[in-house]
């Protein structure tokens, strides 16, 4: 029969249309990231990427790695640790940014990030998708995931980690295959495809290691999924054909495993600073005053919708392993232990919350979608939902069948064309990324460009980032959010001056700054106000400015 004809019965309505409705129609996953990329670009949620102040210095940094060609390994941007020692551990992000920045302002870089988080969760409903999970499971899985992330929207580097995460996790679950006892062997993957991109991972950490501290997580998932293999091998009998081809596969798999962490170990020696990067990070991620006094690092507050969303995902967990049943004896080791990972890490610290929900939506969907189905196909008087399972077939069909993503490669080429025109669609400015002037002491700043007010420049740690990324060279600050370069002692005594404890005009002694910029309303500009040392000079509803007495600006 001709390959074409219509009465084989497993043929779907997918193939009998023409091949060109294939590649320009947009699929459901194609639609998703054409809303969310539009929206993180063209609305007031570009702001909101430009809401941590950590990228001005990020970006500065990228300038002068472009300026001198070489990595700083001392600090250029502070008064007080000036010519300190500095590990650049994110230096290759920071190249990119400053790149955009150079050629095409502050657009360049939101449309950056724009892209990264978008492209990851379209991936995700993807291989939702491929793997089995009904298209509006996937999509409702997807969105949580998005909304619990959306905490942590914003261009810095760690939007890098959730994507490679991602690839990590899908290369290593894919080489998992047929080994694991109770797979469906209808998914396991191409063997050469595979192999080729399990041994690609060494490369990948080799750009990973250079971009964001959170190539770790590479490394927690390699050993999850080698704890698995090793797992599979020792726990598989011989006595029956099909048991000792595991164990076969098993083994193999442990090996490759073996092998590639080692290469992918030696990769993340090549940066900057060899062994010590790690023993930085430990440092830093092992001190409990710093992890006790960065937000970030703080147990999630479910009170807040993106944190409700990761709690939703949580239920959802709990739900999927509940209803397994006897399913739950043929649940991965690897997913299991994932699983633990990605709830604790969730809630240890608010900052793992997008790469939790990532993995969470990633174990849980395929094993949510089987198990509504099973449900639906019960008989009738014990039916507890109904689902048009036919109907879902050939959605997710279709879905498959479009493979195109002609849209999402032309949005994302036309809002190129746009920003390399200064943000402009013919006369009409569409795409105007700036720091918000509700956030972040813009207005302040200004005044003091007009006014050239010297520096060092004293501020919330949290706006001096900002202020690097507008006042250097010219001026310096006195401290930002490196928290990792200034330290502990260091940062106890500047929250002391925050926070108008007694003492609190020690720092600003150790640390003389000729200009403040603190925020209105807070204690410290309260008192400040009252102080005999100190004049105010401006003010707007965001920053007072204050300079010494003493001093005379004109």
């Amino acid at each position: 029969m001709a390959s074409g004809s219509t009465s084989d019965p497993k043929m779907s309505q997918a193939d009998l249309r023409p091949a060109w409705v294939q590649w320009a129609l947009p699929s459901c996953g194609d639609l998703f990231f054409l809303v969310l990329f539009s929206l993180l670009v063209f609305t007031n949620l570009s702001s909101r990427l430009l809401g941590d102040a950590g990228i001005g210095w990020h970006i500065r940094t990228g300038q002068l790695i472009l300026s001198t060609r070489s990595i700083p390994h001392f600090d250029p941007f502070s008064s007080s640790m000036n010519g300190h020692p500095w590990f650049v551990w994110e230096w290759l992000f920071d190249l990119i940014v400053g790149v955009l920045t150079n050629r095409t302002g502050l657009n360049g870089v939101v449309v950056f990030a724009a892209f990264i988080i978008a492209l990851t969760f379209w991936l995700a409903f993807r291989w939702l998708v491929r793997h089995k999970t009904n298209v509006l499971l996937a999509l409702i899985l997807v969105l949580l995931s998005t909304c619990a992330s959306m905490i942590h929207f914003l261009a810095r580097p760690h939007v890098v980690s959730w994507l490679l995460t991602f690839i990590w996790f899908s290369v290593l679950d894919s080489s998992e295959g047929t080994c694991v006892a109770g797979s469906d062997k209808s998914e396991a993957p191409d063997k050469s495809s595979r192999r080729i991109a399990l041994w690609l991972l060494p490369f990948i950490m080799l750009f990973w290691v250079n971009a964001h501290g959170g190539f770790l997580v590479g490394f927690v998932l390699l050993a999850i999924f080698w704890v698995s293999a090793i797992w599979q091998w020792l726990r598989a009998r011989q006595d029956r054909f099909d048991d000792l081809l595991r164990k076969i596969r098993a083994r193999r798999q442990v090996r490759e495993l073996t092998f590639v962490g080692i290469l992918s170990g030696a990769a993340t020696l090549l940066n900057p600073y060899g062994l010590r990067l790690y023993v930085h990070i430990y440092g830093y991620l092992s001190n409990h005053f710093l992890m006790d006094h960065i937000d970030e690092f703080q147990s999630p507050n479910f009170h807040f919708v993106a944190q409700k969303c990761f709690a939703g995902l949580l239920l959802l967990t709990l739900i999927a392993l509940a209803t397994a049943g006897a399913e739950l004896r043929k649940l991965k080791v690897s997913h299991g232990i994932i699983v633990l990972f990605a709830v604790y890490s969730g809630l240890y610290a608010s900052r793992n919350i997008p790469v939790s929900s990532l993995l969470l939506i990633l174990v849980i969907g395929p094993r949510l979608s089987r198990e509504t189905t099973r449900l639906a196909n019960l008989p009738g008087e014990h039916r507890l939902i109904s689902i048009p399972a036919g109907f879902f077939r050939r959605v997710q069909t279709i879905e498959l069948s479009l493979r195109g993503h002609l849209w999402p490669v032309v949005a994302v080429a036309l809002t190129c064309w746009i920003v390399a025109h200064d943000g402009k669609l013919g006369a009409k400015t569409v795409l105007d990324a700036q720091f918000s002037p509700k956030r972040f002491p813009v207005a302040a700043v200004n005044y003091m460009e007009k006014e050239n007010l010297p520096g060092p420049v004293f501020s919330p740690d949290s706006w001096g980032g900002y202020l690097i990324y507008r006042l250097y060279p010219q001026s310096k600050v006195v401290v930002d959010d490196r928290h990792d370069f200034y330290g502990e002692p260091f940062l106890r005594s500047y929250l002391k001056t925050m926070h108008v404890e007694p003492g609190w005009e020690d720092f600003l002694r150790q640390h003389p700054a000729r200009c403040l910029v603190v925020p209105k309303g807070s204690a410290l500009a309260n008192i400040l106000t009252e102080s005999t040392g100190w004049r105010p000079v401006y003010h707007d509803e965001v920053a007072i400015v204050f300079l010494p007495v003493q001093f005379d600006h004109e």
